[in-house]
């Protein structure tokens, strides 16, 4: 049996506006549930799910329904480094101050 999860209120409100825009980006390619769901291969009733923002679902099934509306492209962008401010920030802490170069192997300072 799954551990329960209870998701705090940032990541609620985001899987909401998740849902949201997914069920904007349905209507607004005037597809019907039905058809999202088929060709997402899931169920209308874990379509609505989707749409409400429910965190029970996979992201599988979330990705699935995203290529099937075309936006597939932006799920490989979310943790992109490109978008990751934090993490190139400590990645740039941790570069070394000054370069040295590679002696070659076998070389000695004895000479």
């Amino acid at each position: 049996m799954p551990t329960p999860h209870n998701p705090s209120a940032a990541v609620r409100r985001a899987l909401r506006k998740l849902g949201a825009d997914i069920q904007d980006a349905r209507r607004r390619r005037r597809l019907p549930m039905a058809v999202v769901a088929e060709r997402a291969f899931t169920s209308r009733s874990t379509l609505q799910k989707i749409e409400a923002g429910d965190p029970s679902v996979g992201i599988g099934i979330y990705a699935g329904v995203l290529q099937a509306l075309g936006l597939l492209e932006g799920l490989t962008q979310i943790a992109d480094i490109s978008n990751d401010s934090v993490g190139q920030a400590l990645a740039r802490t941790e570069l070394p101050k000054r370069a040295h170069p590679k002696r070659p192997v076998g070389s000695s300072h004895d000479g």
